[in-house]
């Protein structure tokens, strides 16, 4: 009697293996390197999502180029609080909501738990809404009818979750592949003027106080509560390290990652901007909805720009609507230490934008108002991360030396003051200096 064939290892566990071998080795050629690739892949396309093409179309039509800067200052801080998201799970093998948990008294731990979910929720609100008005616009069906699509696809891609974490980062991998090529795509198609938008990259500049509430716009719609969560739980468990030299090699391939991924998405979102602001600003400087922006694209710059638009948010609005459930699954159980079928977060996840087309609420507006959820929640995981990643007790020798620590205070306390600033103007509350 023959013995039966052994079951294929799968490609996580093929990965896992690769990953191993090369750490045992002590060398990792740039080849090898491409295993530890992966989850700041997956978390770069909370950088890349349908609240970002808002505020990127309100910035580049209303001020063409001149608000450049503010997305690379925001990608920066984006940069390096990813990267100590991620060094906080490869260091102490917890999540954030995890250290948050034991670290934090239960009342606070209760309140961060509260605001996280909320603005779980509200983040899928955006990315959920993107990919169904893209899929609504682009085959020209009722927008319910492209939310319905938009949750099968997003259910259907969530299933993969369970064959290891490798599916999952090609998938995502790939959508963002998607994005990135339509908008070379379009700036070939728009006329770019490239030495007014490399001067605006660099010059800081606020023109009025409408043009600073797109700014924090733009920084709300980047540095987001859920990507600064769901990083640490990407890298918490993804390579087994056996001693701290392992560690650090690690923590080098991973900042790295961090530094390349948010690079793509960062250059992603200056085109959305540079091709908002060649073909809306001058005449056209009042587009601020996604619909308006693609039905005025075919006779501006034609219809493989629109084509190319749409399927780009509807890339984004799709990978980063399964990576927000990912993201409020690891919150919840983080916190609380419960976890609930894939298919009822999906679906919990999802009430909130159903309601809300329901109730005929005008798309683009649910999305500015799920930045300025973000906006209230964004200190929770911030602010947490600062203190964890510089305590010696949570991070012992790997804990912020001073000047990341000096940096990561500076980064908090600027993000957290311009998502003031935008509270205060969204309650009408009056800003010395600003009209």
């Amino acid at each position: 009697m023959s013995d039966l064939p052994s079951k294929r290892p799968s490609l996580t566990d093929r990965t896992n293996t690769a990953i191993e071998q090369a750490l045992a080795s002590g060398k990792v050629r740039p080849r090898a390197a491409l295993l530890f690739a992966g989850p700041a892949v997956i978390a770069s396309i909370a950088y890349v999502d349908p609240g970002n093409y808002a505020t990127n179309i309100q910035a580049g039509a209303g001020y063409g180029y001149a608000l450049l800067w503010v997305v690379l200052f925001a990608n920066l801080i984006a940069m390096l609080f990813q990267a100590l998201s991620a060094k906080l799970g490869i260091v102490t093998g917890r999540n954030l909501a995890e250290v948050c948990r034991d670290e934090f008294s239960k009342p606070v731990v209760i309140i961060a738990w509260i605001v996280s979910e909320i603005a779980a929720m509200a983040t899928d609100l955006a990315e959920f809404l993107g990919g169904a008005i893209g899929l609504a616009l682009l085959f020209d069906m009722p927008l319910m009818a492209g939310m319905g699509v938009t949750a099968v696809v997003t259910y259907g891609i969530l299933l993969f979750e369970s064959r290891g974490f490798r599916p999952m980062e090609l998938i995502i991998g790939s959508l963002i592949g998607v994005i990135s090529l339509c908008y070379v795509v379009e700036l070939f198609i728009a006329p770019i003027a490239w030495g007014e938008a490399g001067f605006h990259l660099v010059r800081p500049d606020i023109p009025d106080a409408t043009a600073l509430a797109i700014a924090v716009g733009i920084i709300g719609a980047t540095v987001m509560p859920h990507a600064v969560y769901l990083h640490s739980g990407l890298t918490q468990h993804r390579v087994a390290v056996k001693n701290d030299s392992e560690k650090r090699r690690v923590l080098r391939f991973s900042n790295v990652e961090v530094v390349l991924a948010l690079a793509v998405a960062g250059v992603v979102n200056m085109a959305m901007v540079m091709m908002a602001a060649s073909a809306f600003h001058n005449g056209h400087s009042e587009v601020a909805e996604i619909e308006t922006a693609y039905h005025m694209l075919t006779p501006l710059l034609g219809g493989a720009a629109a084509a190319a638009f749409l399927i780009s948010l509807i890339a984004s609005g799709i990978s980063s609507s399964v990576v927000g459930t990912m993201a409020g699954q690891m919150i919840m159980q983080g916190f609380i230490g419960f976890r609930i079928p894939i298919w009822l977060r999906r679906l919990i996840t999802m009430v909130p934008a159903f309601v809300v087309v329901a109730l005929g609420v005008n798309a683009t507006e649910a999305l500015v108002v799920s930045q300025i959820i973000l906006s209230i929640a964004l200190p929770v995981p911030m602010i947490s991360l600062v203190i964890f990643t510089r305590s010696r007790k949570v991070m012992g020798e790997f804990a912020n030396g001073r000047l990341i620590g000096a940096l990561a205070i500076i980064g908090a306390a600027a993000v957290l003051s311009l998502n003031l600033v935008l509270l205060a103007q969204t309650f009408g509350v009056p800003i010395p200096g600003l009209d």
